[in-house]
């Protein structure tokens, strides 16, 4: 398809679009929800209140929730030994040097198969 066929045709589409983007601006619902937007912004803007001031206004216990699942849990301490020479890693991620040499040079697998305790 030429440039110029595709212009048309993302033209069109648009148009589309703005259509009905008009139907929906046109119902009473969409009118009486942006009433309501716009009064409560001017509403914000009147008191310098942001979106998340508001929400933890109006839900205490839902801004709570939000705060602790954004909270990534500490992932585990795995503790590797390596039989050959009786090295000893304390790892919690695999991205540690001494692991992933072991892990090139033994196998992913039987690197797995030294864990000896994950706290």
């Amino acid at each position: 398809m030429s440039i110029l066929a595709r212009y048309f045709q993302l033209e069109n589409e648009a148009q589309e679009l703005r259509r009905k983007m008009q139907t929906l601006e046109d119902t009473p619902e969409f009118k009486r929800e942006k009433e309501f937007i716009d009064k409560l912004r001017r509403l914000m803007d009147e008191y310098n209140k942001t979106n998340g001031e508001v929400i933890s206004a109006l839900a205490p216990e839902s801004s709570i929730e939000n705060t602790e699942s954004k909270r990534r849990r500490k992932r585990k301490l795995k503790v590797y030994r390596n039989p050959e020479t009786g090295e000893v890693v304390e790892t919690r991620g695999g991205n540690q040097k001494t692991l992933k040499a072991w892990k090139e040079q033994y196998g992913a697998e039987t690197v797995d198969s030294w864990l000896i305790e994950e706290k």
